[in-house]
């Protein structure tokens, strides 16, 4: 295994077609693609010629959206499928309270899931609302890491109003930091860079133990010089590969990281000695 992409879309009809809706379409244009519409075992072949592992992730929206789910079993069934290629992190809304909680532990305890990801975008939700305290109390004792979206978003890009996606939602001061204080028994991955709060970010993954930050999203080749220098020093052993596939494929990311000026040893840890800690592998 050469490396752990810690965030992965499957890019199947499933996601694209299903689910996606209009996000997909705002997201794609967003960067630049034509969306292709992989089949399952051409989603596995991608990652197996790259000798990569892969984090699938699913997606419950529904309060906010109205759009079906990407399933926490479809994303479970993939893993199964194909376990030396993938795992899988599942999905809840908070927004169905008791419902959420219930389906966390059976992500996790029936369905074999390692962690559970959340889009507070789409879903419309501050982390450190009191409401859902419960859920991140039931997701902590369960021992998995929840994956939390952070700075601006392809859904809506592009459209009049963002099409209703607001950002404050994602912003890592107050809410991630918060959040972070109040559950220090909680693994927090932020996903991406953060802009326009990367500085934010850095901080906060600085500041406390239990924040992890996952580099999707961007390619390597824009990464700001000081995301560059923290992950080369202070957060060496914080910072995560992930891709996020479809819309940055996996190799064209290997790619433009291998030119950083990091260190042997970090690049190491950053693609794969990190998530192995993390994800237990």
């Amino acid at each position: 295994m050469r490396a752990i992409d810690t965030h992965v879309h499957p890019g199947t009809r499933e996601d694209v077609i299903d689910t996606g809706g209009k996000y997909i379409e705002h997201a794609a244009s967003y960067f630049g693609l034509k969306m292709e519409i992989l089949s399952e075992e051409a989603l596995a072949d991608r990652y197996r010629k790259l000798d990569l592992m892969g984090v699938l992730l699913a997606w419950d929206a529904e309060t906010n959206t109205g759009l079906p789910r990407l399933s926490n079993e479809y994303v479970a069934r993939l893993a199964a499928k194909y376990p030396d290629t993938f795992i899988g992190f599942g999905s809840v809304d908070p927004w169905k309270g008791q419902i959420a909680v219930k389906e966390a532990e059976h992500a996790v305890r029936d369905l074999g899931l390692r962690g559970i990801k959340f889009q507070q975008a789409s879903q419309a939700f501050f982390p450190d609302d009191r409401r859902f305290y419960p859920l991140w109390e039931t997701i902590a004792g369960l021992g998995v890491p929840v994956l939390f979206h952070t700075g601006t978003t392809g859904y809506g890009a592009g459209v009049p109003g963002g099409d209703g996606i607001r950002l404050k939602y994602t912003r890592p001061i107050p809410h991630l930091d918060d959040l972070a204080a109040d559950m220090p028994g909680l693994t927090i991955i932020c996903a991406h860079p953060s802009w326009p709060w990367q500085d934010e970010m850095l901080a906060v993954a600085m500041h406390k133990a239990n924040v992890y930050i996952d580099l999707s999203g961007w390619s390597p080749k824009y990464f700001p010089p000081l995301l560059v220098q923290y992950a080369n020093s202070f957060l060496q052993d914080k910072c995560l590969f992930g891709s996020d596939h479809p819309y940055i494929k996996p190799d064209r990311w290997l790619s433009d990281f291998d030119k950083l000026p990091l260190k042997p040893e970090v690049k190491e840890k950053i693609l794969l000695g990190n998530a192995k800690r993390l994800l237990k592998i």
